[in-house]
């Protein structure tokens, strides 16, 4: 009996210890899932976030680096993207062991900006029909030496002038009879606010007053004609004032002139003005040579500037051109006038205000041909400066 009760004392001493064992074990098995479960999610979020910062320079690299794309149950493996221009892109891919190139051309569509139109075109002169067709909506055609008019369209019709201005202004400097030799730099008071446009005479250029006459009734060159007019005895304004003055002499009576360029469209006239120009300009040996020479090279420091006649017509085997002078800017369209001795005639040719880049050129030859075909004359004629 005694040692009966003493074991069953024994087991009571330990029973609480059994229990919270039980508890122990029962907590385990509740919380060991969910502690796994969030070491599980733990590194996935990580990993979700180093994979989200990656994202975007993948993004990116991504037509250059090496991706494979799954196509009708085949891979294929790009390796990189070429782009030859704007519109042109060819993707390298490995496609079954082999290397296949595919171009892309992506089309564009092109905005383009309404030209401006000219005076003549606002003032409705290109609907004037005419029997050659020409393009040019002011022409005049006259023999220089008995001064009939063969052809005339809205001849009285005032317009910017352009370059034509030139004529003018080579006219002037020539019988100025100044040096010359006389050295003239090119300064910034020269460069054009007008129109913005581009000269090889750079800022600091220094050329002869002869090199710079030629330069500017050859090529057009609006530095030189600027640069004359700047140095001409009394300035610029006073050399203005003598066009003027030397247009009201010649009978130029729709004539103004505000700079010695053409640049400014406010430099006008009509084709029955710029007629008598042309004959008052032929008479000066200077201004003859000068504005039909085809080429001309001037050195500027260490280099040789080549320039070129902006006239065609004076390469031409066909044509015998005594005195020229090409004008163009938006507002006046492509103008030209000439001297030209065509089918025994001596003809002084305006147009004015010509659509079209070459336009100006194929009337002219239109002329030509008509002349020779129905104005010809047999022998030659003495010459005879107009009045």
């Amino acid at each position: 009996m005694p040692e009966t009760r003493l074991r069953r004392v024994s087991i009571q001493r330990f029973l609480p210890a059994f229990k919270f064992l039980a508890v122990a074990l029962c907590a385990s098995a509740f919380l060991l899932p969910g502690a796994q479960a969030a070491k599980k999610e733990k590194p996935a979020a990580a990993k979700s976030a180093v994979a989200k910062k990656a994202k975007a320079p993948v993004e990116a690299k991504r037509n250059a680096s090496a991706s494979k794309v799954a196509r009708g149950g085949r891979t294929e493996q790009a390796d990189k993207v070429v782009r030859g221009g704007r519109n042109v892109v060819a993707t390298i891919r490995k496609k079954n062991g082999k290397t296949v190139v595919a171009v892309q051309r992506r089309s564009v569509v092109r905005v383009e900006t309404p030209a401006r139109q000219s005076f003549g075109q606002m003032a409705g002169l290109h609907s004037t029909d005419d029997a050659l067709d020409l393009k040019s909506s002011v022409a005049l055609v006259i023999d220089q030496d008995t001064h009939e008019v063969l052809f005339s369209k809205n001849d009285h019709a005032v317009l910017p002038i352009a370059s034509l201005t030139k004529l003018m202004t080579g006219l002037l400097i020539s019988e100025a009879h100044l040096p010359n030799d006389e050295l003239i730099t090119i300064t910034q008071d020269d460069v054009d606010t007008e129109k913005g446009s581009r000269s090889r005479l750079t800022v600091g250029t220094t050329l002869s007053r002869g090199e710079l006459l030629h330069l500017a009734l050859m090529s057009s060159e609006n530095r030189a004609a600027h640069a004359l007019g700047r140095t001409y005895p009394g300035g610029l304004t006073t050399f203005v004032s003598i066009m003027n003055a030397k247009a009201r002499m010649l009978g130029m009576k729709d004539t103004r002139y505000v700079e010695p360029t053409g640049l400014s469209s406010r430099n006008q006239s009509s084709a029955q003005d710029l007629a008598l120009l042309v004959n008052a300009a032929y008479s000066d040996a200077t201004v003859r040579s000068l504005s039909t020479s085809p080429e001309y090279q001037v050195e500027v420091g260490n280099r040789v500037l080549q320039f070129n006649t902006t006239n065609r017509l004076v390469r031409s085997p066909e044509w015998e051109i005594g005195l020229q002078k090409t004008g163009y800017i938006s507002e006046a369209g492509q103008c030209l006038v000439m001297q030209a001795k065509v089918a025994g005639r001596k003809l002084i040719m305006v147009f004015l205000d010509s659509a079209g880049k070459f336009s100006r050129i194929a009337d002219a030859e239109r002329v030509r041909r008509w002349v020779e075909a129905t104005h010809a004359v047999s022998g030659p004629r003495g010459f005879q400066v107009a009045g």
